[in-house]
């Protein structure tokens, strides 16, 4: 079939075959924690559609507007690079080596600026506020530790604290010798690089498409996929149009869930007392400077769709803070897996003919002694790396009339775009163990379990344990009774007739006891339970 994009039809790479099969782009490295903070970076920025003109500042477009989209029609975004906000919160925590001379006069000048601006009823104890609020912005430090202070993120608490990459090009500062702040500013595009995607790779921007093919689909084609699929959606969950209404609630109360004096206070250190550093990144012809978004993969609206079900069940959990960060975290990368694999099923040459999503990953015990379990679930680990390798290779990807990709081109897809990417993935969260070394196998924590289940059960809701573990098979492909590795190894090597002894998988429903999420009603009989409460009102 062939390998279609949305919403542009021209991806910028189109000798890469990967960028074509899985979007523009999901990247080696880009950390999970990264691709969130990315996603909610395009969700809070305010958006347009580049050739109809079309502006909104919700997270989605209308129902409407993704009806009518059409490409090539590229999405594009305003975020904002929050350099003074970086400065004040992260320049103590970065590379001596990194501090320029004009960062640190410019930070001099912050602080002196914003110690101006505080009023306290003991005159001469400014400098103690400023020195509390740069230790609680410090609390919110995310991911990059050891790069340049503008290199790193914020977790993404709020709108306020996601920020775009930006890169400081130390050659050209070398090179031109800027003595000033001022100087910087003048020629920003020099010095801070914006358009480097190094660490916010586009990845977010990918998970951000999907979503959005996802939710401008037919309610009969949703229907016909989730019956066939056996996935057991809700009622509001299967509509597209609810959930689009459902998920935009939802996420706009995250987004705007910390507060409102936080929110200030940082939105005050980044543009309050000084304006011209945002003016200089943020304006282009006194007009937000907009960036393109990128492709996704067509085909890959049905995981853009168990994605955005999985973020709103998350969302109307009752989650603390931090743990829900974590569990978008875990989400994103997720669906990362989930598209790699699903998209690779549809095209590689070695395609095992199975149910959705077209493939089996055998689970093991995280202490696992059982050898043809373990066995199993090293050779399905192994079988993920080569079903992406071939789809990479697929005759249809690229599309005609675009060239075939050289070998050269091949290798850095699979170096950078495709199987390494989905073992380094797998890896980052626990999925793969060990994270060095050979016989990597899968397997599940504590984490992982928690968010299956949350994301797997609707909140409120009890589950046999049977159910359960159909649709965690069903929605990620992992298995891990009898039954589930036997379709496995049908899947990886064709053998219908397998046995791995009694009980192989009872580990999982340990775990789950003690996790406090099983409820056993008889020998025969036990209930899978969402431990968290509901936020918002189920219809």
């Amino acid at each position: 079939m062939p390998c279609e994009t949305f919403p542009i039809a021209t991806p910028t790479r189109i000798n890469n075959p990967a960028i074509w099969l899985f979007g523009n782009r999901l990247f080696h490295d880009q950390s999970p924690l990264e691709f969130l903070s990315e996603l909610l970076l395009v969700m809070a920025s305010p958006k347009r559609l580049k050739e109809s003109r079309v502006e909104f500042g919700s997270i989605f477009p209308s129902c409407d507007v993704l009806h009518a989209w059409r490409v090539p029609d590229e999405l594009q975004y305003a975020p904002k690079a929050r350099l003074n906000l970086k400065l004040f919160a992260l320049m103590g925590a970065s590379r001596l080596d990194s501090r320029h001379e004009t960062h640190r006069t410019h930070y001099q000048e912050l602080l002196e600026r914003l110690a101006a601006s505080i009023r306290v009823a003991e005159p001469g104890t400014e400098g103690d506020v400023l020195r509390t609020l740069e230790n609680l912005l410090l609390g919110f430090h995310g991911a990059g530790s050891g790069r340049t202070w503008c290199a790193q993120s914020f977790l993404p608490l709020c709108p306020e604290l996601t920020a775009a990459e930006t890169i400081w090009n130390e050659t050209a500062a070398r090179r031109e010798r800027p003595l000033s702040w001022t100087d910087l500013l003048q020629e920003v595009r020099s010095y801070f690089a914006s358009s480097k995607r190094l660490f916010l790779a586009r990845g977010g921007e990918v998970l951000y498409l999907q979503l959005c093919h996802a939710l401008r689909q037919s309610p009969e084609s949703v229907a016909v996929w989730v019956r066939e699929s056996k996935l057991e959606l809700t009622l509001r969950e299967q509509s597209p149009v609810e959930l689009h209404t459902n998920l935009e609630r939802a996420l706009g109360s995250l987004l705007g869930q910390s507060p409102r004096t936080l929110r200030d206070i940082v939105e005050f250190i980044d543009t309050g007392v000084e304006t011209a550093t945002s003016t200089a990144t943020d304006m282009e012809s006194a007009t937000p400077r907009f960036v393109d978004a990128g492709s996704c993969a067509s085909e890959s609206w049905q995981e853009g769709y168990l994605f955005a079900v999985d973020l709103l069940r998350l969302c109307e959990a009752g989650l603390d803070v931090i743990e829900r960060l974590r569990m978008l975290e875990t989400a994103c990368a997720m669906q990362v897996l989930r598209t790699l694999c699903a998209q690779s099923a549809r095209h590689s040459r070695q395609d095992k003919a199975t149910e959705w999503p077209g493939y089996r990953f055998a689970l093991s015990a995280p202490d696992e002694t059982n050898a043809a379990v373990k066995r199993l679930s090293r050779h399905t680990a192994r079988l993920a790396e080569r079903l992406i390798y071939h789809a990479v290779r697929s005759e249809d990807v690229p599309p005609l009339p675009h060239p075939r990709p050289s070998d050269k081109d091949l290798k850095e897809a699979d170096r950078r775009y495709g199987s390494k990417l989905f073992t380094a993935m797998a890896k980052r969260i626990g999925l793969l163990v060990p994270r060095r070394g050979a016989g990597a196998r899968f397997t599940l924590d504590e984490r992982l379990l928690r968010y299956l289940v949350v994301t797997t059960i609707p909140v409120g809701s009890r589950l046999t344990y049977e159910r359960f573990k159909a649709l965690v098979e069903a929605r990620h492909g992992l298995v891990a009774d009898g039954g589930g590795l036997a379709r496995a190894s049908r899947w990886a090597d064709g053998a219908h007739e397998v046995s791995f002894g009694d009980d192989v998988g009872g580990w999982l429903r340990e775990m789950l006891s003690a996790a406090g999420m099983l409820i056993t009603l008889s020998d025969s009989c036990s209930l899978v339970e969402n431990p968290a409460a509901q936020r918002g009102r189920a219809r």
